[in-house]
Order: C-alpha cells, then sequence, then structure tokens
C-alpha cells in the first residue's frame, strides 16, 4: 500500500471527477491521504474532504504565497483547526522566493512562517514545509525558533543532498514526488541515494508535477507507483520495500495507525 502525503484534491481540476478517482484510489493501492492546505478556504476544503473520506487527512495551514490572508485572527482560526481530529499537521507552511522576490513579501513570508512554526508546536502537530529558491532563509527560521523540536517534512524537496543530510539530522523527513522520475533531475536522484529509506516520503503534489510518463499532465496519487519505481531502482531494493517503508514513515510522522 501506498501513502500519499502531499496532495491537493480540493484543487477545480478535480472539480468533474473528484469522488470518483478518490473512491478508485482509496479502494486500489492508496491507503490513506493527506490533503494539504495551501490558503486559509484550502484549509476549510480538506477538511471537508478528510470529514467525506476515512482515509484522507487534513493539513491546516497557509502557503507562502498566501500570507497576504494571514493577520493574528486568521492565525489564531487556523490554531482552532488544528484540535479536529482530522487535522494531521500544520502546512503548507515555508518560504517561496521563485514566485515573490520583492523584500517586503520576503519578510512577510519569514514571520508567518515562524508563526505557523510556532503554532504546530503548540498543537503538538508535525509540520509540512514548502521552501522554493529560499534554502538559506528557510534553515534560519526554522533555527530561530527551535524547528529540530517540531517533525516534519520538507515537502517537494529541491535543494541538494548535503543540505538534506542537514533536515534529516534535525529529524525531518524529505518528500519526493514525480520530479524524480524526470531525466534532469540530478540533484534529486543524488539525494534519494544519500538519504536512508526511513527518511523519505513519497508525494504527488496532485495535480502538480506529475511523473514521466504523464509529465505535464494533471497528476494523481496513482501515479505515486512511476516514483516508487525510481527510488527503488534508486536504492536498488524491491517496490515493495520502498512503498511500505515509506507507508510506515509517513503514519509515524501523521500519527497514522
Amino acid at each position: 500500500m501506498i501513502f500519499e502525503s502531499h496532495a491537493h484534491y480540493d484543487d477545480e481540476r478535480f472539480d468533474r471527477d473528484r469522488d470518483t478517482l478518490l473512491t478508485k484510489l482509496l479502494g486500489g493501492s492508496i491507503c490513506n491521504i493527506i490533503n494539504v492546505g495551501a490558503s486559509l478556504e484550502g484549509t476549510r476544503a480538506s477538511i471537508a474532504l478528510a470529514e467525506q473520506y476515512p482515509q484522507i487527512y487534513a493539513a491546516a495551514g497557509v502557503h507562502p504565497s498566501d500570507t497576504d490572508q494571514l493577520n493574528e485572527q486568521e492565525l489564531a482560526w487556523l490554531g482552532e483547526q488544528t484540535v479536529h481530529p482530522k487535522v494531521a499537521a500544520v502546512g503548507e507552511i515555508g518560504l517561496d522566493y521563485y514566485w515573490d522576490k520583492e523584500p517586503d513579501v520576503q519578510k512577510r513570508q519569514r514571520y508567518w512562517f515562524a508563526q505557523q512554526l510556532k503554532l504546530a508546536r503548540e498543537a503538538g502537530l508535525p509540520v509540512i514545509i514548502h521552501s522554493r529558491e529560499a534554502a538559506e532563509d528557510t534553515m534560519q527560521v526554522m533555527k530561530s525558533v527551535h524547528a529540530e523540536e517540531i517533525p516534519g517534512v520538507i515537502h517537494c524537496y529541491s535543494y541538494s543532498a548535503e543540505l538534506a543530510k542537514e533536515y534529516v539530522k534535525m529529524g525531518y523527513y524529505i518528500g519526493v514526488g514525480g520530479v524524480v522520475t524526470f531525466k534532469n533531475a540530478r540533484k534529486l536522484k543524488e539525494t534519494v541515494v544519500q538519504t536512508p529509506l526511513t527518511r523519505i516520503l513519497l508525494e504527488t503534489d496532485a495535480p502538480y508535477l506529475a511523473p514521466e510518463p504523464y509529465r505535464g499532465k494533471r497528476n494523481q496519487s496513482g501515479y505515486l507507483t512511476f516514483v516508487a519505481e525510481e527510488i527503488a531502482r534508486l536504492k536498488q531494493v524491491s517496490v515493495e520495500e520502498v512503498e511500505e517503508t515509506t507507508c510506515r514513515n509517513a503514519r509515524e510522522l501523521f500519527r497514522i495507525l
């Protein structure tokens, strides 16, 4: 069975067939799904999905590019959501300098990243961290709030194998998705080789980042078999070992029996 640790099935691209697709996936090879909030509305929708499907859990959080939505009142609302029995994490939170290059915007991102990390610590929940072209500042913010005390995963990992080792030392997992199947994904392939399988999670980021041979199309959790196969090839282990170990990793992180 495969544990899908990061998807966005509340996205409008699933509106036409969401229930049919999720019923098929959860009745097949997918044991659990974490549907990840990327905004206040996304958090609401993720919780609603988790309430509808026993095998789906939600993450409550605001993506760095949407932190203009946040204020102290909205942060308090997020805190209220963390007590929901189907909320398994705070996320996705972090920094994204690829889209947001203005200093004031980046400063705002860093502030709300730190605040949501603190929220996770208070709630006793793991975090799902998004970091794009912001490696140094991500680590600085994490260290400033002692994020080594907060379990979590670095979602859609895109940095070096050396930095991945630092995250693993802090107790974090490395999220690996469809990009690992791309021919030009040298850094990620190297990271997979050097990262213990016990610190890797499988994820799609659906509907984004579909693996080969579906690159450029709508992603979905059924395509995680291609990710597992590539990790197995890189680690020189069986696909079954990849699926079983990453499923166990995710259940331990998100505390799902």
